[in-house]
Parts: structure tokens; sequence; C-alpha cells
């Protein structure tokens, strides 16, 4: 199992990495919903933006994934994905329809609940030690 340092740094990496994902995510909704693109096409463009940014770099970098990518990898990576996606649209959803809440802030709490689904996803299915990498941590 992870010590305590392991998971600090990996929670750490994931958010250096959010950010970054964040960053091309927040650029992509606004500068599409400034040109009148409605925000839910805006929010699956920039999303899937920082999804290609975020496979690499969390794979390699976060969670340090020492075997070959795999085809289903990717695909549990993708459906962890969707899911956090789906997590960010009725979030939005709620807080625009239903809380009148700004787009700012809106689009904020969004991203952090969608942020909380990835990580975990990607912690416990995704990218998950191998069994040699886990034995050798204990």
């Amino acid at each position: 199992m992870w010590n305590n340092k392991g998971n600090i740094i990996t929670v750490f990496r994931f958010c250096v990495v959010g950010v970054g994902n964040t960053l091309i995510d927040f650029g992509v909704f606004f500068l599409l919903t400034s040109f009148g693109v409605s925000y839910f096409l805006a929010q699956a463009c920039s999303y899937s933006a920082g999804v290609m940014n975020s496979y690499v770099w969390n794979r390699m970098w976060t969670f340090q994934v020492q075997q070959k990518a795999t085809v289903q990898e990717f695909f549990r990576f993708i459906l962890i994905n969707v899911f956090s996606l789906s997590t960010t649209f009725v979030l939005l959803y709620i807080f625009r329809q239903i809380g009148d809440m700004s787009l700012l802030y809106s689009k904020v709490i969004a991203t952090i609940g969608g942020m909380a689904v990835n990580f975990a996803g990607s912690r416990l299915w995704v990218f998950q030690p191998s069994i040699n990498e886990r034995s050798e941590g204990s």
C-alpha cells in the first residue's frame, strides 16, 4: 500500500497536471462561449482538449506507470473522463439553471467536482500499480 509521502506526492503531481488541464479547459471554454457557442458544447470541446494533455502527463509523471500503455488502460481513462465530464455537465446545469449562479462560479465548482471524480478513478482504476509495484511498496 502507498505510504503517506507517496500519496501526498501523487496528489501534488495530479494537481499540477490538473492546473495545466484546467488552464487549457478554461481557455478553450471561455474562448468558445465568447463567440456564442453554447456552454454545453463549449464544455465538451474544452474538456476534451484538457483530456489530451491529461493522459500523457498523468500516466508518465503523476502515477509513473512503468508498463507499456494498453488499449484497456486508455479505455478506462476515457470512461473515467466521460464520467467526470458528465459530472461537470450536471453541476454546470444545476448551478446555472437551478442555482442561477454566474458562469464563472458554476464552472469553477463544476471543475472541482469533476477533478475529484477524475482523481479517484485514475488512482483506483486507470493507473493502479501493478502487483509487482504494490508488493515493492509494502
